[in-house]
């Protein structure tokens, strides 16, 4: 008689990397800001292996304007980082120390859309 194995007991058990519903909904938050002021249009996120991807586009055919990327380290703690065009602009232990590097700063409005007071 032949003896069944199971083939998911002998395959590495890897934890899969997600963003928590507070992380996602930080990131939503500053997303639709952007999206509010006409910076951002789409977003996508995926999952590999230890890592969990937030990408934002200004276009859906464009490459993604900011990635923010989750990976694991060490086995039990996550990492943060944002990049643009492959250019690491802020790493950290939280959402919240990221973050700051994707929400616009002040700009200059032209003056044909500047707001006069009455």
């Amino acid at each position: 008689m032949s003896k069944l194995y199971r083939m998911a007991d002998y395959r590495p058990k890897t934890a899969l990397t997600h963003f928590t519903r507070f992380e996602l909904s930080q990131l939503l938050d500053v997303y639709g800001r952007c999206v509010a002021a006409g910076l951002w249009r789409d977003y996508a996120i995926d999952h590999r292996p230890g890592t969990a991807v937030f990408a934002v586009f200004r276009s859906t055919h464009e490459q993604p304007l900011f990635t923010i990327t989750k990976r694991m380290v060490n086995g039990r703690d996550h990492r943060f980082v944002v990049t643009n065009g492959g250019r690491k602009l802020r790493e950290g232990d939280s959402i919240a120390e990221v973050l700051p590097a994707l929400t616009p700063g002040p700009r200059i409005v032209p003056p044909d859309r500047a707001v006069t007071p009455r």
